[in-house]
């Protein structure tokens, strides 16, 4: 894995993202998938980095995990008032999202579902307000 701070061209905002290798990177890149999660625009870069030591120490390594343990634990809280409140569309979300929106169906509760990337991308510029928020699944063993 290998994470570089890349800058928006149109919006001038930094951010962090994790790519498997720098070749995944030139591929994601060449092929126009990267995009600005503010903007949405596909004008995104690398900026200068400089390289991190690895402190491989016990007590570094105790830390990283009860942060990812924390972080974790509140994806799953989120995860829970979601599904508490909100009504499950499954893969019909962007459709779902669209009849709301434009009054064909009246809102009782709001919705989550699963939509790619370029649909969400297509809500947004109907002026639909849609997110993408990360789903961690169960994993008992």
């Amino acid at each position: 894995m290998i994470k570089y701070k890349l800058i928006c061209k149109d919006c001038n905002v930094l951010f962090d993202s994790w790519f498997a290798s720098s070749k995944e990177y030139e591929k994601l890149k060449k092929k126009n998938f990267l995009s600005c999660h503010i903007c949405n625009s596909s004008k995104v870069e690398k900026t200068l980095m400089a390289p991190k030591v690895i402190n491989n120490s016990k007590k570094n390594m105790d830390r990283k995990e009860i942060k990812f343990k924390d972080i974790n634990r509140k994806i799953k809280e989120y995860q829970k008032f979601i599904e508490k409140n909100f009504k499950y569309v499954g893969e019909n979300f962007a459709y779902e999202a669209r009849s709301i929106h434009y009054g064909k169906k009246i809102k009782n509760k709001g919705i989550f579902g699963t939509a790619s990337k370029n649909e969400i991308a297509e809500l947004k510029e109907e002026g639909i307000n849609a997110e993408i928020i990360p789903w961690v699944g169960d994993k008992k063993n």
